[in-house]
C-alpha cells in the first residue's frame, strides 16, 4: 500500500507538471506561449518563459508587478498565494511543483551514500526566508534603474526551475540566442548544475535551502486547512516518522514543520496510526489530539 501511495503522489506530479506546462508545440518551435492563460498563476514554480508553460509562476508574477513603474502591490497575486498557503501550506510543494518533481526523481538515483541533511542545516533552512525578503522584494523594489523600474532578482539571478524548463530549452531551440549567451547563462546554469547533484546525495535541497514559494507556503502549515495531528492517546514517540521522513522532520513533536510538504510517509510508517490530518473530509477527534499548537 506505501509503494501505492508513493506511485500516486509521483503520478499526480507528472499529470500536474503535464497540465500547467504541456503547450508541446512551445518546446517544438522554441516559442513562449502567450495565451490568455498565461494571466492566471499556477501553485507551484512553473517559469513564464517555459516554452510549454500554460499559467505563470506566483514568485515571478509579484516581481514583475513590484519591479514596474506603475504598480508596487497586487491583491491578485498576494491573495492568491494567501489562499493556497491557507487552503494546503506545503503539500503544493509535495505534490504540484515541477522542480519538486525533478529532485524527487533525481533523489531515486542510487547513490553510495546518501546524506540526511547537508552540514550546517539548521541554519542553512533559514536561508530561504532571506532569499525571500531579499531577492524576490527587497532588492526589486530598490534597486532601480535610470527610469525607476527594478529587476526580478531572484527569477533573473537564482531560480534554477526557470533555467531548466525554461532557459535550457529556448536556448536550444533558438540558434541566435546561444551566439549572445554570458556569465548569466553561465551562472544560472552552475546553480543547476550544483543543485542537481546535491539532489542526489540529499533530498530535495533546493526546497529545503533555497525556495522563496515554499518559504511563504510554510508559513501556513500550522494554520493551514490541511494540516497534521497527533493522537496523544496512540503516539509513543518512537520516532518512526522522524526516521521515514527525508527532511528529517521530527513529527511526533511538529507534526505541522513548516519544513514538512505533505509527502504523506510518515502516517505510512507509523505503526500505531497516530498521525491524522485536519481537512474538510476527516479529522482526528481533538480530545485526542496534540499538534495544533506544537506546529
Amino acid at each position: 500500500m506505501g509503494k501505492w501511495k508513493d506511485k500516486a503522489r509521483t503520478l499526480v506530479q507528472l499529470a500536474f507538471t503535464a497540465l500547467t506546462n504541456g503547450y508541446a508545440a512551445g518546446f517544438a518551435q522554441g516559442r513562449i506561449f502567450r495565451g490568455s492563460s498565461k494571466f492566471v498563476c499556477v501553485p507551484g514554480l512553473s517559469c513564464y518563459s517555459c516554452p510549454g508553460a500554460l499559467g505563470a509562476c506566483p514568485i515571478g508574477s509579484l516581481q514583475a508587478v513590484i519591479t514596474s513603474r506603475e504598480h508596487k502591490f497586487t491583491f491578485y497575486i498576494v491573495g492568491f498565494l494567501l489562499l493556497f498557503g491557507a487552503l494546503f501550506g506545503r503539500l503544493i510543494c509535495g505534490w504540484l511543483c515541477p522542480f519538486g518533481l525533478v529532485q524527487d526523481l533525481l533523489d531515486k538515483i542510487p547513490f553510495r551514500k546518501k546524506l540526511r541533511a547537508l552540514p550546517g542545516d539548521r541554519w542553512l533552512r533559514y536561508l530561504k526566508y532571506v532569499i525571500l525578503a531579499g531577492f524576490v522584494l527587497v532588492l526589486p523594489l530598490t534597486v532601480l534603474d535610470i527610469v525607476g523600474q527594478g529587476q526580478p532578482w531572484f527569477c533573473k539571478y537564482i531560480c534554477p526551475s526557470g533555467t531548466l524548463f525554461a532557459g535550457i530549452p529556448l536556448i536550444a531551440s533558438n540558434p541566435p540566442l546561444r551566439a549572445a549567451l554570458g556569465w548569466l547563462f553561465t551562472w544560472k546554469t552552475a546553480i543547476l548544475i550544483v543543485l542537481i547533484v546535491l539532489s542526489v546525495i540529499v533530498y530535495r535541497p533546493f526546497c529545503r535551502y533555497l525556495c522563496p514559494l515554499g518559504a511563504i507556503y510554510g508559513l501556513f502549515n500550522p494554520a493551514a486547512l490541511y494540516r497534521f495531528r497527533i493522537d496523544a492517546d496512540r503516539c509513543t514517540q518512537c520516532g518512526a516518522c522522524q526516521k521515514a521522513c527525508k527532511l528529517d522532520i521530527a513529527v511526533y513533536r511538529t507534526p505541522n514543520s513548516p519544513e514538512c510538504i505533505r509527502c504523506g510517509d510518515c502516517k505510512r510508517v507509523c505503526p500505531h496510526d497516530a498521525i491524522g490530518n485536519v481537512n474538510l473530509l476527516r479529522s482526528i477527534p481533538r480530545k485526542r489530539t496534540r499538534g495544533d499548537r506544537m506546529g
